[in-house]
């Protein structure tokens, strides 16, 4: 499998590429950008490591490799500042994603191929790629809450001392400021988090909080996120290279399979294999988490009509 990284000059694009190394599922990552030394510095690096990580051909380039990718990951945009939310950005980051979108469809992509979008507002560029590229809705993912559900699983493991591979808890929703908590079915070992020693309502409050403000703490501190958002696109690519059909919370565009929620674009459990969501999972959930996701849905909504209108 081939995975073309547009964005791979930047940080989050080359911690993509590191994290896909490391996997050492996919066979070929190609490195874009409009900085061309930047992809090509970063693509030689990591070739550097492949002898004792994996066999896999590590390349630079242009739009010239998207088609004969299988996935295209897009991961250029410009990053948020400290108090800005994502939302904020659909200014500044609209007309750099439409140029990408016409580029990437200019080169022609395959029939079978993946799209996932991980620049900021997310949701939203991933809507407005799913109604340009001309692809099934089902082959363009956003990154969605994938990297804000990774987070709270951390944080919730760092307060209980528990085990972060058995700490399991979903975020759903926007990617943003309206993102909504899953407690009901979180979990550490298949134990309920209400069971666990030392939980209490006064916690999960403070993790919460501190979730939705990971990206803005982690930006004042270093100038940007990569690993952890690079892990998290990995195990999306590798959900889709390895056709795992497992369940991750991801954006598609909704159309009222899940909770009546419809035209916008934002996270739900989907089922993700080598063709893409191949479908949305509505659990059981607490009324105040759907009444959030509603709410979440209805958050994005105007931005999205705006962006539209002004993509064309």
């Amino acid at each position: 499998m081939k995975v073309s990284i547009i964005g791979g000059g930047g940080l989050v694009g080359s911690c993509t590429g590191f994290a896909l190394q490391c996997g050492g599922v996919v066979r070929e990552i190609a490195m874009l950008d409009l900085n061309a030394n930047a992809a090509a510095g970063h693509a030689l690096d990591i070739m550097h490591g492949s002898p004792s990580v994996a066999d896999q051909r590590i390349t630079s380039g242009g739009y010239e490799h998207i088609p004969s990718s299988d996935v295209v990951c897009i991961t250029a945009g410009l990053r948020r500042k400290p108090d800005e939310s994502r939302l904020d950005l659909i200014n500044r980051n609209t007309d750099l994603f439409n140029g990408i979108l016409d580029e990437v469809k200019k080169a022609g992509l395959k029939s079978s191929a993946i799209v996932l979008v991980v620049s900021n507002p997310v949701d939203i560029l991933t809507f407005a790629a799913a109604k340009k590229l001309g692809l099934p809705a089902t082959q363009v993912l956003g990154l969605g809450t994938q990297l804000d559900t990774i987070r709270f699983c951390s944080l919730i493991a760092e307060q209980l001392g528990s085990a972060p591979t058995q700490t399991r808890a979903l975020i759903l929703g926007e990617h943003g400021d309206s993102m909504v908590p899953i407690w009901s079915s979180a979990t550490v070992g298949a134990l309920p988090l209400e069971k666990y020693p030392g939980w209490n309502n006064s916690l999960a409050e403070k993790i919460f909080t501190r979730t939705k403000g990971s990206g803005a703490e982690v930006i004042s501190k270093k100038g940007g996120a990569g690993f952890a958002v690079g892990i998290a696109i990995r195990d999306v690519i590798e959900a889709i290279a390895l056709d795992r059909q497992c369940i991750l919370p991801v954006s598609t565009i909704q159309d009222g399979a899940c909770y009546g929620i419809r035209d916008v674009a934002l996270s739900v459990p989907t089922i993700v294999g080598r063709s893409g969501a191949l479908q949305r999972i509505e659990m059981d959930l607490w009324p105040k988490e759907v009444q959030g996701l509603k709410a979440s849905a209805s958050a994005i909504k105007p931005t999205l009509d705006a962006v539209m209108k002004r993509i064309g």
